[in-house]
C-alpha cells in the first residue's frame, strides 16, 4: 500500500473542513490539467498536506479516481465539494493560477483527483510530516507502508482516527471499496468503512465508458450523466456494473421505464413511447440493437443482476 501527502490549498482545506454534514466526495483539484495522477491505487490515502506557515498533515481522503473535467462539468459533479461556495469563486480560483502560465480560456480542462469519505483532523491533532519531506515541495511525496517511514505515517494516521472514533462509525453497507489481499489488518479494518459516494461514482462511470453515450455514442461531456440501473435510493450502489453513461434524454427514459438494457445488452424501447406522446422516432431507431460502448474491463460492465431488476420493475 501507498500513502501520498498532497500539498493542500489553505482555503480549500478549511472550507471543506467547516461543511456540515461533511462531505462524501471531494475533489482535490489540479488547475494545470496536465500532470495526471497516478501515485495510488483504488483506496489508498491521500493525505492534505497543508503549506507554510501550518506545515502539518490535516487529515486525509481515500482516492478513487483521476479525470480531467472542464471546469464547468467539475463544478456540477461536486458543486462545493470543490472547496469554493459558489462556481464563480472556483472559476476565480482556478483562473487565477491558469493566468500565472498565460492561459485563460473561459472554460478550462482541470485535473481531478476524486477522493471520497475525507476526515479533517482538529488543530490539536494535525500530523508532523516525516522527516524527509523537502519544505520546497510544491506537489506530493508518495510513502511505502512496508517501508520504516511509510509505516510510522500511516500509524500515525490510524491512531489518530480511532480516536476520532472513524473507526466504530456506522456505514451503510453500500459501495464499498475493494480491499487488496495483501494489505494490513489495519488498513483491512479503515477501508472496509470507505464508501464511494455519488461524485466519484460519475467520474468512475464517464470514464468506464470512454465519455460516450451507451446507447448513441454521443461526446458532448457536458450532456453526458452517469445513470443508477439501480437507484442507489433502493439499494442499488454506486458501483460501475450498476451504472451506464447515458446522454441526458436517454437517461430521462431510462429512470422512467421507456428504455431498458437486456441482459445481453439489447436495447429496448417502450411502445409508450408513441402511445403516450405521439411521437418517438428519435428513439425508436435503437431498439433491438446492442449497446454501442461498453467498459474495457469486464467487471465494471452492467451487470446481469441490475439489468434484470430494471427489465422487470422499472420497464413498462
Amino acid at each position: 500500500m501507498k500513502i501520498y501527502l498532497g500539498v493542500t490549498d489553505i482555503d480549500w482545506y478549511q472550507y471543506l473542513s467547516g461543511l456540515q454534514p461533511p462531505p462524501e466526495d471531494i475533489n482535490f483539484w489540479q488547475p494545470g490539467g496536465t500532470q495526471g495522477f497516478k501515485v495510488l491505487g483504488a483506496g489508498e490515502p491521500f493525505l492534505f498536506k497543508l503549506k507554510a506557515p501550518h506545515n502539518a498533515i490535516g487529515g486525509l481522503g481515500f482516492f478513487t479516481s483521476y479525470s480531467r473535467l472542464p471546469l464547468s462539468v467539475a463544478w456540477e459533479t461536486f458543486l462545493d465539494q470543490n472547496g469554493c461556495r459558489s462556481f464563480e469563486v472556483f472559476r476565480k480560483k482556478i483562473m487565477t493560477y491558469r493566468q500565472r502560465f498565460g492561459k485563460s480560456e473561459t472554460n478550462p480542462v482541470i485535473g481531478c483527483i476524486v477522493l471520497t469519505n475525507p476526515i479533517f483532523f482538529r488543530k490539536e491533532d494535525w500530523i508532523s510530516v516525516p522527516a524527509s519531506w523537502s519544505g520546497s515541495s510544491v506537489q506530493g511525496k508518495s510513502y511505502a507502508d512496508q517501508e520504516r517511514e511509510g509505516k510510522a505515517l500511516f500509524d500515525k494516521v490510524y491512531s489518530t482516527l480511532r480516536q476520532y472514533r472513524w473507526m466504530e462509525r456506522e456505514v451503510e453497507k453500500k459501495s464499498p471499496m475493494q480491499v487488496k489481499e495483501e494489505v494490513s489488518n489495519e488498513y483491512r479494518e479503515v477501508l472496509s468503512r470507505v464508501r464511494i459516494g455519488q461524485g466519484a461514482f460519475r467520474v468512475q462511470i464517464t470514464e468506464a465508458y470512454h465519455r460516450r453515450c451507451a446507447v448513441s455514442g454521443e461526446k458532448t461531456l457536458p450532456v453526458l450523466e452517469a445513470a443508477h440501473i439501480k437507484p442507489y435510493a433502493q439499494s442499488g450502489p454506486h458501483f460501475t456494473s450498476n451504472g451506464l453513461l447515458l446522454r441526458s434524454d436517454l437517461h430521462k427514459l431510462f429512470d422512467n421505464g421507456y428504455l431498458t438494457v437486456t441482459p445481453d445488452y439489447q436495447i429496448e424501447i417502450s411502445k409508450r413511447i408513441h402511445e403516450e406522446f405521439e411521437n418517438g422516432r428519435e428513439y425508436y431507431r435503437f431498439h433491438g440493437s446492442r449497446l454501442l460502448i461498453l467498459p474495457q474491463q469486464a467487471a465494471d460492465r452492467p451487470s446481469a443482476q441490475y439489468l434484470d431488476w430494471h427489465n422487470s420493475q422499472v420497464f413498462r
